[in-house]
């Protein structure tokens, strides 16, 4: 675990621009298998392809036309009972941190794992979860 004061600000990141914290299993339920339409999960990580890839990617990519009807994260290696409930939703793939995955009615439609993420700019993130909301949302 974590200490709080390390991971604060990466978890405000994105909390300051509409994602939802999700920190108990029973939550991520509610988010992801018991919400209509199309949510948006971002796996937060303390390491450097999630500050410096992954949460900006996520970010930018909401300036597109249509984008998801829910944003929530959750943070591996912090909440981690809600972040294995979280990796559930995401089988068969293995966990991932960072990640990001796009459920619509409940069902996994699109996923970035770490190897997807670590290595590639954020707007090329961005773009890729874009093109996923242009089939989904």
């Amino acid at each position: 675990m974590y200490p709080v004061e390390l991971i604060t600000p990466m978890a405000k990141e994105l909390t300051d621009n509409g994602f939802k914290d999700l920190r108990t299993p029973e939550e991520v339920d509610t988010a992801v298998k018991e919400a209509s339409g199309t949510t948006l999960v971002v796996v937060n990580s303390v390491c450097g392809c999630a500050a410096a890839n992954a949460r900006p990617g996520a970010l930018i990519s909401l300036s597109n036309a249509k984008s998801p009807d829910h944003l929530v994260t959750v943070f591996a290696g912090v909440h981690r009972e809600a972040t294995d409930r979280a990796r559930e939703y995401m089988l068969p793939y293995p966990p991932s941190s960072p990640s990001i995955a796009l459920f619509k009615d409940g069902k996994l439609m699109h996923l970035l794992e770490r190897h997807h993420i670590e290595g590639r700019p954020a707007q090329m993130i961005a773009e890729n979860l874009k093109m996923a909301y242009d089939a989904y949302c």
